[in-house]
């Protein structure tokens, strides 16, 4: 009996190690007061329905104003220092709930004619219907995901 216990508990540990376990994704706290967004050192409380964030492994997180300052910061993270940290989970916010989705499967809309915090802004939503009609209701030029995001891709 004790050693069918033991391998039934090596089969499960094997199982846990091999799957990731059961741990839920990390969860992003909203930010606050003091919070600024990593690349131009905005306040981002005053702007909850654009901001973006970053969760590291460590549980470290950092904010910006909007998706486009996001994008800059991952696609030159050695400017900002933080090549050698472990991304655990990247939020936007959707447009239209105004709750913060993963990032990694968002839709972005460029070249809209709404504007974010700093101007011209990629317009995260959830679904791609969303997005869709989105771009036709606001002159959207472009859907992008997440992979497909470039400097050049990033509004000014």
């Amino acid at each position: 009996m004790k050693n069918r216990f033991s391998a039934a508990a090596l089969a499960t540990g094997v199982l846990v190690c091999a799957f990731g376990g059961f741990a839920a994704a990390a969860e992003p706290r909203p930010p606050g007061p003091d919070d600024r967004c990593a690349v131009c050192g905005m306040f981002v409380e005053k702007y909850k329905p654009w901001v973006a964030t970053i969760v590291f492994a460590d549980g470290a997180q950092v904010f910006f104003d909007g998706p486009k300052d996001l994008f800059r910061y991952l696609l030159d993270l050695e400017k900002y220092k933080a090549q050698d940290r472990e991304i655990s989970e990247v939020f936007v916010t959707d447009y239209y709930r105004v709750r913060f989705i993963d990032a990694k499967t968002a839709f972005f809309v460029v070249g809209s004619d709404v504007m974010g915090p700093m101007g011209g802004e990629l317009v995260p939503l959830e679904k791609r219907d969303d997005a869709e009609t989105f771009a036709l209701d606001h002159g959207g030029q472009e859907i992008l995901e997440f992979d497909d995001m470039t400097m050049a891709k990033i509004p000014k």
